[in-house]
């Protein structure tokens, strides 16, 4: 199963594209991908849910108030550099456009309104591409360890981070104890009794 993320502000869309999704099949690949979805109205709320959440796509508006889709997709693929990105947009912007390929790295641009067919074929496809780019990764990775440039705790840290982000950052508190909550950095008195 795939899970992908899906930002608008308008949630006549989100609706919209969940229904699409979750009817269509998406294939690439010769593979037919099964889909879990998450919608955001918001960029920042997608945000704090993809530090605790590994996606396999995004699929972002390019015009939101607050934060464009440049922004949005720039700050999620720190975040997640492996998921693939898609922008939705009814805007034509050149600018928009350069800087969403140098600045995000999205492998499409998708234009509103979509096409049923093309939006879903698009989703599949950069599906596909994602897991053969990440398949090459981890020969890639094999191969270093092989060969002594890679040890075999990074590769597995690189692992557990692809599958749980934030899974290997530790929190620590001015006592030098181990925070599991970050709240707890506002008040450190909270959790205790």
């Amino acid at each position: 199963m795939s899970r992908i993320l899906i930002v608008d502000d308008e949630e006549s869309i989100l609706k919209s594209l969940r229904r699409l999704l979750s009817l269509t099949p998406c294939m690439g690949g010769g593979k037919v991908y099964t889909l879990q979805i998450d919608t955001f109205s918001s960029p920042a709320d997608a945000l704090d849910k993809s530090r605790h959440t590994a996606y396999d796509l995004v699929l972002s508006d390019y015009r939101m108030p607050g934060m464009d889709g440049v922004q949005f997709l720039k700050a999620f693929r720190e975040i997640q550099p492996d998921a693939a990105r898609l922008i939705l947009s009814g805007y034509a912007d050149l600018n928009g456009l350069i800087g969403a390929i140098n600045e995000a790295g999205i492998s499409r641009f998708l234009s509103k309104p979509w096409n049923d067919y093309e939006l879903v074929a698009a989703i599949g496809q950069a599906l596909a591409v994602r897991e053969l780019t990440l398949e090459n990764q981890r020969l890639a990775d094999q191969v270093r360890v092989t060969a002594g440039a890679m040890s075999a705790e990074e590769l597995e840290r690189k692992r557990l981070e692809a599958e749980e982000p934030g899974i290997t950052k530790v929190l620590w508190g001015e006592d030098g104890s181990v925070l599991l909550d970050e709240s707890l950095l506002d008040d450190p008195d909270a959790g205790r009794p």
